[in-house]
């Protein structure tokens, strides 16, 4: 494990945390975010590295997770959710009809509306995506202790309920948010 690491992993380990005043506090956590990040990149990295998303980039992929999280929602709103321009998005979707992953269609609300769907080829191409990180992060995971591995789901389960208590950039513009 790098140097720079270990600190989080003894933390971890021993399930201790120094006490002392908030601003102290702050310090350790913003630390341990840090190292968080550092490892969560590592990750990413390795997971692009081995399970190769092509023929979609990593922001086309953010959005056949939304529709696949969200179906029907329009253009605007999903430039609101994922925090792109219009144009963007509207650059996006085309490359990903042509593909064949999503659909246009009006909306049953309005005619000067476009509905957003994945299709059938979309759905597949996230299902294949998802086994395939699946596999590689259970590949992972089956190396650690079962110590390890519980430590980790208590971890991201506090780490989920904690973010769900911080608005999201879209909360409050009538836009989609994902809940965990």
């Amino acid at each position: 494990m790098p140097q720079h690491l270990t600190g989080l992993s003894s933390a971890v380990s021993q399930g201790t945390r120094s006490q002392g005043s908030a601003g102290a506090d702050r310090e350790i956590a913003a630390r341990e975010a840090r190292e968080v990040a550092d490892l969560f990149e590592l990750l990413c990295s390795r997971s692009r590295d081995e399970v190769a998303t092509a023929p979609v980039s990593s922001s086309q992929l953010k959005v056949l997770y939304v529709l696949d999280q969200h179906e029907g929602i329009n253009l605007r709103t999903l430039g609101e959710v994922l925090g792109s321009a219009p144009s963007s998005i509207s650059r996006m979707c085309d490359r990903l009809q042509a593909l064949g992953f999503i659909e246009r269609s009006l909306s049953s609300a309005s005619r000067r509306e476009l509905q957003l769907r994945l299709t059938a080829q979309g759905a597949s191409y996230l299902s294949d995506l998802r086994a395939r990180r699946e596999t590689m992060l259970a590949e992972v995971m089956a190396s650690m202790t079962p110590t390890a591995r519980a430590a980790l789901v208590q971890g991201l389960i506090g780490f989920r309920r904690a973010a769900n208590g911080f608005p999201s950039r879209t909360e409050g513009s009538g836009g989609v948010t994902e809940t965990a």
